[in-house]
């Protein structure tokens, strides 16, 4: 079934709630362990319909924020999902409390995470997760409103970047101040939207009892295994073993593109050649990577059929579209959907791979996983899937790039490493916010900027005056949206790439690993998924140093200036 043929349904509150409350009942006063089973597989049912009607709007709104109907369905859910958590609330209690809770069979990560439900609600917080959700909205239509005038066109914050790195520098140059103009221009709408969610957030976690939102934050993110010192020793890690590398690696950069320090209109432009670009329309693009899971294995071709076959994509940027990438989970019909803004750049085939992991993984759980909670892993464990997808694609490149595989390749590897210590000064920003979070809007911007000095010291915005004081993380939706998931796609690329040099190295145990993470879902936490595939754990001290060395080995081996 296409995915404009899967049918959106208006849930009423009452219904659900009624249901909710005899399901429920059965469960509690359930006479033995069979019928236990039948109504937790029956509640489960209930809650994955409920999930995929969420879903559905979620995703046609964000296609279109102006589409009336989705619209106002995308505000009924921003309302009614906070009210539907007490019950969500409720079943977690009664499988926590259940005598039946040693011979269910269940998974103990349902357990864990029912147990984070608790803590992290109560039904004095309802009206301020309603405000949250709003906010949130708002904060997304803002982004998706974004109309850039240069040189007589008009572009949105996705469209334009491909300009940003233009080869002619003084292109580059205007299109990132058009850009930046548009932060500078709706910079108090911003702070406003950021300082009433920091503000809101902080409320709620008093209301729970919490010194502050970090530990709740914590919580929301299902962290089941490390806490905010495991990831600040992380965090040191980073600073000192990574860092360096990419201090190192942007200085190869303006070398190989002739100038004498990377201003920011410069950071995007990475070959005096020109960037790496994708050959042919995204239809094409689409045929390539549907050639290349073909043959990577049986079980990626039958799965990219599927997504091409049923049109679970929707991949082009255009007015009115959210911006942004995802992928996400429709349980009625156990498929994946994947959701991008295609500019006609590299990051088109980072996206397509990043989300075909995460859609590949879920087809994978959902044919052994039949608890909803479970389709996905955490986020710092589902990412490991996503962005070793990206290293899995590297050897047929050649059908994206053709003659710029090897610049992409390079070019692929050496984000990677660049992107660690952004992720880490997101994490590192957000513990700043909420620790203190009656900083002013000014003083929030200031201390982005501050932290910015340490994980990249090499920046420079000397042109870009809202983004010298700060506001660069006005542009960083999981900011605003998703506090504290950031971090996770730092924990996931050190594991995705010990799955690249496993790749490289001919480790035959590798795919094999990696299909075994994709289908066990969310029935494990973070530490034991790792473990299971035979990684090093990202805490553990040396594991950065180690995988830095051998990723600068093998970037070592390549003439950049050649590319």
């Amino acid at each position: 079934m296409k995915f404009a043929e899967l049918k959106y349904n208006h849930l009423d509150y009452e219904k659900l709630r009624e249901e909710f409350e005899e399901k429920l009942g059965r469960l509690k006063n359930a006479k033995g362990l069979k019928e236990y089973l039948d109504v937790f597989k029956e509640i489960n049912v209930f809650r994955g319909h409920i999930s995929s009607m969420k879903e559905l709007c979620s995703i046609r709104h964000t296609i279109n924020t102006v589409d009336e109907y989705y619209d106002k369905e995308n505000q009924y859910w921003d309302e009614t999902t906070p009210r539907l958590q007490k019950y969500e609330v409720e079943f977690g209690k009664i499988l926590l409390r259940s005598p039946y809770r040693k011979y269910a069979g269940i998974p103990e990560s349902l357990y864990k995470t029912f147990e984070n439900t608790l803590k992290s609600f109560d039904e004095a917080i309802i009206e301020d997760l309603q405000k949250e959700n709003i906010l949130i909205s708002e904060y997304g239509k803002l982004k998706a409103s974004a109309r850039i005038e240069f040189e007589g066109k008009i572009y949105n914050l996705a469209s334009i970047v491909p300009l940003m790195n233009d080869h002619d520098r003084e292109v580059r140059k205007k299109a990132t101040k058009a850009y930046t103009d548009f932060f500078a221009e709706n910079e108090a709408k911003f702070d406003e939207i950021y300082d009433k969610l920091v503000h809101l957030r902080d409320k709620m976690a008093k209301k729970l009892g919490y010194e502050n939102y970090i530990p709740l934050g914590y919580i929301r993110m299902n962290r089941l295994d490390y806490d905010r010192q495991m990831v600040k020793n992380y965090r040191d890690q980073v600073i000192k073993d990574i860092v360096p590398l990419s201090v190192e690696l942007k200085k190869r950069q303006a070398q190989r593109i002739g100038v004498d320090k990377l201003e920011y209109h410069d950071t995007g432009y990475s070959f005096r050649s020109g960037n790496p670009l994708p050959h042919g329309d995204l239809d094409e693009l689409v045929d390539a990577a549907l050639k290349m899971y073909t043959e990577m294995s049986q079980e990626t071709g039958e799965f990219f059929k599927m997504m091409v076959d049923e049109e679970l994509f929707d991949l082009p940027t255009r007015e009115n579209k959210e911006m942004g990438g995802y992928c996400t989970g429709i349980y009625d019909y156990k498929v994946p959907f994947i959701f991008s803004n295609a500019n006609g750049t590299a990051k088109d085939v980072d996206t397509l791979t990043h989300e075909a992991g995460h859609a590949f993984q879920a087809y994978c759980s959902f044919k052994n996983v039949d608890i909803p909670d479970l389709s996905f892993p955490t986020m710092e464990a589902a990412e490991i899937d996503s962005m070793s997808m990206e290293f899995f694609a590297h050897p047929w490149s050649e059908l994206f790039f053709k003659e710029d595989a090897d610049k992409y390749r390079y070019h692929h590897i050496e984000s990677a490493i660049n992107f660690l210590p952004y992720g880490c000064l997101v994490d590192h920003f957000q513990h700043e916010v909420y620790d203190n979070p009656e900083m002013t809007p000014q003083e929030r911007k200031a201390c982005f900027r501050r932290l910015e000095k340490i994980y990249k010291p090499d920046i420079d915005y000397r042109d870009y005056d809202i983004f010298e004081r700060g506001g660069y993380f006005f542009m960083q939706g999981h900011i605003f949206q998703v506090p504290f998931y950031y971090i996770d796609y730092t924990l996931a690329q050190v594991c995705a790439l010990q799955f690249f040099i496993r790749m490289l190295d001919k480790d035959e145990d590798f795919w094999k690993d990696y299909l075994h993470i994709c289908s066990i879902g969310g029935t494990k936490s973070f530490v034991e998924i790792v473990k299971d595939a035979h990684l090093k754990v990202p805490f553990e001290e040396g594991c950065l140093k180690e995988v830095a060395s051998r990723i600068k080995e093998e970037l070592d081996k390549v003439d950049d200036t050649k590319l």
